[in-house]
């Protein structure tokens, strides 16, 4: 699949089974991430593989933030179970700073597109993913287990594996008009 047909036709996926990816493959992800639009060349982000006994760790945290929120049981027991969707998440965290030309808003859009660029990198590489934030995103617990600092903000999670259920590679082309002006 070509770069172009790669990004008009991307789609997530949220049923992922093992194979995660590894090795080289691995950081052809965590390198794709790294050439996100970067202004000041602040490299304003961290990430974090969690895979293997990392997910139980990981689902504890959640499971912890989430009861700490005051979630219903059954919203905890979605956090503690979340982690268990895919073979591997990559948590992404703007590590964001004070800094005279690049405002913090910069920054946090930085690293999101590191999360674009990883699972377009994955996709590339015959896996799939889905972006998921939510709630936790702001939680007190999962940001120290992150080693969030005070400005830092958690992106969100990329999960990654194979894809459980085939799919299209190509979807409807979308009216671009609505969403389109000339200034």
């Amino acid at each position: 699949m070509d770069a172009l047909e790669l990004l008009v036709n991307r789609r997530s996926a949220s049923r992922l089974a093992e194979p995660a990816p590894t090795g080289e493959q691995l950081e052809n992800i965590i390198r794709a991430g790294m050439r996100a639009p970067d202004h000041g060349t602040l490299q304003p982000w961290q990430f974090f593989i969690i895979e293997g006994e990392g997910r139980e760790r990981f689902s504890q945290t959640l499971t912890e933030g989430a009861v700490q929120a005051g979630f219903d049981e059954k919203a905890i027991e979605k956090a503690r179970t979340s982690p268990f969707r895919a073979p591997m998440i990559i948590a992404v965290v703007a590590k964001c700073q004070q800094h005279h030309k690049v405002p913090q808003w910069e920054q946090l859009l930085s690293a999101g597109c590191a999360v674009m660029a990883m699972q377009m990198a994955a996709l590339a590489q015959g896996f799939n993913g889905i972006w998921r934030s939510g709630p936790l995103t702001d939680s007190d617990v999962v940001r120290q287990a992150l080693g969030c600092g005070e400005l830092d903000k958690i992106v969100g999670f990329l999960y990654l594996g194979t894809p459980q259920l085939k799919t299209s590679t190509t979807i409807s082309t979308p009216d671009t008009a609505p969403f389109v002006r000339y200034f």
